[in-house]
């Protein structure tokens, strides 16, 4: 079947209702319905306020949803995809204890007894298996939680779709865990084309056996809604007969797959109806909301999240996606569905459509991809952003910041997080390890325009939000030079970020100011970085900390200790190999320099082009007096060049690893030891790499390669 025309704006739908049914349904995750009902009600909107919680968390619905589908980026875009490679996908982005599973333990946790069986070498499918690890603990929800994404690349393709839910579940799941993720992938990826409930879910049936617990609770779901016609009747059916009490463990799939087509059934397709059904009848709220939601948006687009309350609005298209690509840790609905059209139509065979033209580019309607206004106190209440069309140039959608009354000491003020605050990091649940998006020495660019009707004129500046220098501190604001704009006049933002001494960069922005109460709109057409930047990463800016902010924390024990003008490392890792990342999975070129003083160690050294746990180029310090340039990847790893080198412990060396197109350079202690060509990494972030052992690491440093 043809991609459908309206491709991008679907899966975007489709993202945005996984991520609101997510956020409606954490707060209160777990509640059986007659909590809910009692102490919160029906669930016709957002509670997490009542309940003294964030809306935009960490979650291993979002998490998991949108890192393991990268299986099909690192090993190639094909529906012949294994399972086994998608558990090596997990190992990539896996820390242990740390990213997107609740690490709940062997036999407890399905997922966690699912890595800890990738780690024994127990390969995908066997490490999900009833065989392995029995029947109850490899039947819950998760392989359910986590399958849109195989759904939404492949758009009007039921069958291939049902085949990536089966191999992608099977990592850590089997038996009805991959018959209700089947089921729900089917219906997802039939609904870019099919509008009829009854017949999407004809379509998830034909993908199941006749005979399996999923395909008789379909089946009695569907007879009890034509005779009832009351929801919460039924679902007392579904109580008795595929409630917790038959279906045990930690979170069944039966009694959760169950919830989902309740909601379906009796939702109409209307959104809002749907989650109140989802969310009110209890147990895994947020899973089972996450699904309703990417389906019917999926299948009703853009314009059924508007019929009933403010959904996106809150949201504001912002989700974290918590992996060991720590710089994509950040992120919004907008970057994950192009990243999932480009694997999807490379899937099916479609040409593809044209780059984004900037990091943000506020493309499709109503998107604002994360930028929110100003909540500090000097500006709170003056400034509110949206989406309009043919705001900077026509044919094109701008982000829209509308300021009122703006006046000395009172500014227009919006903006995009890009590392967390420090409120993200004291959040319970899920592990908010994460790097920043963008960092000194980069250039931002964003075209704008003051909009004719503005009633004055308005000086317009970029702004960035640095970390607090300490803790308890607040985060400090370093502003670019401003620019007087006469109202429609246009300009182009550029600033080359200054240093921040280590500090991560938590916010960029556009701040309006006026000499008198002026009320207008500045249109901003995309906002832009690109490359790698020339930066310190053990500056003085870090001294206030013990622990190293703005770093992927995939070590055992990191710590900062004070050293010369900066900061040192000390890295401690207990078994195997472990890597403390930063930077973004799209930097290309640089030099990355850092002293490395093995105190007790294995391996010691620095990797460049990092892609996660399992994706990199690293240049060792080694046990037996060697100096060793590595490549690891999706094949294992391999020596790319090695050489004797007389290193000693407790004694400082200074590395480098250069990396421009496939050209590597390895320098030690000044000498050139290694210049090699290797095409398999072309892009990756940095890290420090320590195996088995305790080194520390000081002068880390990198610099940016042009052409």
């Amino acid at each position: 079947m043809p991609i459908p025309a309206d491709y991008e704006e679907r899966v975007y739908a489709g993202v945005l209702g996984k991520i609101i049914g997510v956020y409606l349904g954490r707060p209160f995750e777990g509640w059986r319905n007659d909590r809910i009902e009692a102490e919160l009600g029906e669930i016709n909107y957002y509670v997490h306020e009542r309940l003294g919680k964030p809306l935009v968390v960490a979650d291993d619905d979002i998490s998991g949803t949108f890192t393991f589908v990268r299986a099909l980026e690192d090993h190639g875009v094909s529906a012949a995809i294994t399972a086994e490679q998608i558990g090596q996908t997990w190992r990539n982005y896996l820390i242990e204890e740390r990213t997107i599973l609740w690490w709940g333990g062997m036999g407890h946790s399905t997922e966690h007894t699912a890595f800890l069986r990738l780690k024994q070498g127990i390969a995908a499918p066997a490490s999900g298996s009833i065989e392995v690890n029995t029947r109850e603990v490899a039947e819950q929800i998760g392989a359910q939680i986590f399958i849109d994404s195989w759904a939404m690349v492949a758009p009007g393709e039921p069958e291939l779709a049902a085949a990536l839910a089966r191999k992608a579940g099977s990592v850590s799941h089997d038996g009805e865990a991959i018959y209700g993720a089947q089921v729900v992938a089917a219906m997802e990826a039939a609904a870019f084309f099919e509008g009829d409930m009854d017949k999407l879910l004809d379509i998830g049936l034909a993908q199941i056996p006749d005979d399996c617990i999923i395909a008789r609770l379909i089946g009695d779901l569907r007879r009890w809604h034509g005779q009832d016609g009351d929801w919460r009747q039924t679902f007392g059916r579904v109580q008795q007969h595929y409630g917790y009490d038959t279906y045990g463990g930690n979170c069944h799939m039966v009694p959760n797959h169950a919830v989902i087509i309740l909601a379906l059934l009796y939702g109409d397709s209307d959104f809002q109806k749907s989650q109140v059904i989802a969310n009110t009848a209890g147990w895994d709220t947020d899973c089972n909301a996450g699904n309703v939601g990417c389906l019917l948006g999926i299948k009703e687009g853009l314009a059924g999240l508007a019929t009933g309350p403010d959904w996106r609005g809150p949201v504001a298209d912002r989700l974290f996606n918590i992996s060991a690509d720590g710089g994509g840790a950040l992120t919004d609905a907008v970057r994950e569905t192009y990243r999932l059209c480009r694997v999807g139509r490379q899937l099916l065979g479609a040409p593809p459509p044209p780059p984004p033209p900037a990091r943000y580019h506020f493309s499709l309607p109503g998107s604002v991809q994360g930028f929110v206004a100003s909540s500090a106190p000097d500006s709170v209440g003056s400034t509110r952003v949206n989406n309009v069309a043919d705001g900077v140039g026509p044919g094109s959608r701008s982000l829209a910041v509308h300021f009122e009354q703006i006046a000395p000491g009172r500014p227009g003020r919006a903006g995009v997080q890009t590392f967390g605050e420090p409120a993200n990091f004291n959040t319970p649940g899920y592990s908010m390890v994460m790097s920043a998006s963008v960092y000194s020495g980069q250039t931002v660019t964003a075209p704008v325009r003051l909009d004719q009707q503005t009633g004055g004129p308005v000086s317009v500046a970029l702004f960035m939000e640095v970390f607090p220098q300490g803790p308890g501190q607040t985060t400090t604001i370093c502003y670019a030079p401003f620019q007087l704009l006469a109202p429609g006049s246009p300009a182009t933002l550029n600033w080359q970020l200054p240093d921040t001494g280590g500090l991560p960069i938590v916010r960029i922005g556009v701040e309006c100011r006026a000499d008198r109460g002026t009320s207008g709109t500045l249109f901003v057409d995309h906002v832009d970085w690109a490359g790698a930047p020339s930066c310190v990463f053990s500056g003085a800016g870090l001294a206030q900390y013990q622990r190293p902010m703005g770093w992927t924390d995939g070590i055992d024990n990191a710590q900062l200790l004070p050293g010369g003008a900066g900061v040192r490392f000390r890295l401690i890792h207990n078994e195997g190999r472990g890597l403390l990342i930063n930077g973004t999975h799209d930097w290309t070129d640089y030099c990355l320099r850092a002293r490395v003083t093995p105190h007790m160690a294995a391996e010691a050294g620095i990797a460049a082009r990092v892609g996660g746990m399992r994706r990199f180029y690293a240049l060792l310090l080694c046990h037996g007096q060697r100096l060793r340039l590595l490549r690891c990847c999706e094949g294992g790893e391999q020596i790319l060049a090695e050489a004797d080198f007389a290193w000693a412990p407790n004694e400082g060396y200074d590395l480098s690893l250069s990396v421009v197109g496939s050209q590597l350079v390895a320098v030690a202690d000044g000498r050139e030891m290694f210049s090699l060509e290797d095409t398999q990494l072309s892009t990756g972030a940095i890290a420090l790499v320590q195996t088995e052992g305790h080194s520390y690491f000081s002068d880390v440093s990198l610099e940016a390669i042009r052409a």
